[in-house]
Parts: C-alpha cells; structure tokens; sequence
C-alpha cells in the first residue's frame, strides 16, 4: 500500500471512529449555519483536526484545503479534506454520511479515500493502481444504457438557476431509467458509482472536497466522470457527471439538448 494511502486511511478511520461516537449525543451537538440549508457542527470541526493532525505527524510540509478551514499550507501536495460529508443526514440520525480525504500532487489527485464509519466500508483507489472496497478490487456496474439504470443525484440549494437547471435535467432523465436516488452525501454516491451500487451520477454546485476523492474512485474503477458538460475540469466548476462508459455518454447526449 502506498504509505501516504496508508496515513490517509489511519486519518479516516480516527475521525470516522470520533463522528460514531459523537451519535449518542447529537442533540447536545452546538451546530451553526454557514448559509440556507448548510450546516456546520462542532463534530465537522472536531473531525477536520483529528484529521489534519493524523496526517500532519507524518507529512509536516504538506498543504491542506479542508471544509471547515480553508487552505493552510504552501506545498505541490495538498490534502483535500471534507471532514463530515452529509453533516444534515448526521445531525438527523439518517446513516448517510462520510469522510471524504484526497491528496493531490501538483493539482493532480494521486490517492483516495471515502469511508463509510457507520458501515465501516472503506474505499480507496490510488492513481494509476485500482480501485477497493475493504482491500477488494472494485469496478463500475457493467450497465450498458440508460435503460433499467439507477442514478443518484443532489439537489441543489440556495442559486434559482441552478434549481432550475436541475429540475430540466431530472425530468429528461427520469422517464428513461429504473429509478434515481438522492442520500446526501457526494462522496458516498461517488463510490457507490465506483463499486456499482449506483450507474451514474450527477449534480451540481459541489466543491473539490466533495469530489476530489470519489472522482478518483470512479476512474480507477473504469468509470467516467466529466463536468455536466463533458468537460475534464470538474474538480474547478464543481458540476459533475459520472458513470459507466455507456452510461455517462447516454446521460451527456441526454443532459446536451436541453
């Protein structure tokens, strides 16, 4: 295992171990709003130092961008860190969440981690090397087409244009697939796309916390992830679509006429 996966995963599991046991007393949680509909809890800002420190014992030099705390650092590698995605499903008791951490060298993401404390579902890819779910390989569904496929998506929040847009999308897509599916955490439908769970994905409005490290995952995984229009800059407009290869060229010819 590459030994900076390796630290990444030691930080994920300290942090995932703190939110779990941070369940039992939600309801005394001090927990703020950052904007309508976007929360922030002592347990997001508890989780980013754990891992931050984690990962600051070995790695003293490196950069980090994290949620909560914006960059700190001048280094080519930077730590990409949602502490908390899904932090709405936490504070409600709904067991959708994670801990996203990706580390790019260069702008380029090298190593990925999304886990999963509650399933203890660890996934992890590193550039160049594949893709696991629990130290298995893991690779996107093998759909061909729209036809019978399950999506996940996120709603967005706070921008009408962006709603709108949405609500297009959604309504071109829904007649043509099985079913579509929205949980409330970009990480975690990220690397359900790379393990097969979910066919495709899309969303807009995300930040390169919420991405950097499922983007990883779906392209060690055999996947395909794009910006909404095709575009390769997803991690800097942070408007993604994800697939299989059939899956993601029939959601982007769909996606296109609108």
């Amino acid at each position: 295992m590459q030994p900076m996966l390796n630290i990444g995963i030691r930080a994920a599991h300290a942090a995932g171990d703190h939110i779990v046991k941070c369940m039992d007393r939600i309801e005394g949680i001090a927990i703020n709003s950052k904007g309508r509909n976007d929360y922030v809890s002592d347990v997001d800002h508890q989780s980013e130092s754990i891992i931050i420190e984690t990962i600051r014992k070995s790695y003293p030099g490196h950069a980090f961008l994290a949620e909560e705390r914006g960059r700190q650092g001048d280094s080519e590698y930077l730590w990409v860190i949602d502490p908390l995605d899904g932090t709405t499903n936490f504070l409600h008791g709904f067991p959708q969440f994670a801990v996203s951490i990706a580390l790019l060298h260069r702008g380029i993401p090298e190593q990925a981690i999304v886990y999963d404390p509650l399933r203890q579902e660890l996934f992890t890819a590193s550039k160049g090397a594949g893709a696991y779910l629990n130290n298995r390989r893991m690779r996107v569904s093998k759909q061909k087409s729209l036809q019978g496929a399950l999506l996940g998506t996120g709603f967005p929040f706070g921008d009408n244009d962006r709603t709108e847009l949405f609500i297009r999308t959604f309504r071109a897509l829904f007649p043509l697939v099985a079913g579509i599916r929205r949980a409330g955490a970009a990480s975690l439908d990220l690397a359900y796309v790379a393990c097969g769970r979910l066919d495709g994905f899309w969303e807009f409005g995300l930040h390169i916390w919420d991405i950097a490290a499922g983007g990883l995952l779906i392209q060690e995984s055999g996947g395909l992830i794009s910006t909404i229009d095709g575009k390769p800059d997803y991690l800097e407009r942070g408007t993604v679509l994800a697939g299989t290869l059939p899956v993601h060229e029939q959601m982007l010819d769909t996606i296109s006429h609108l």
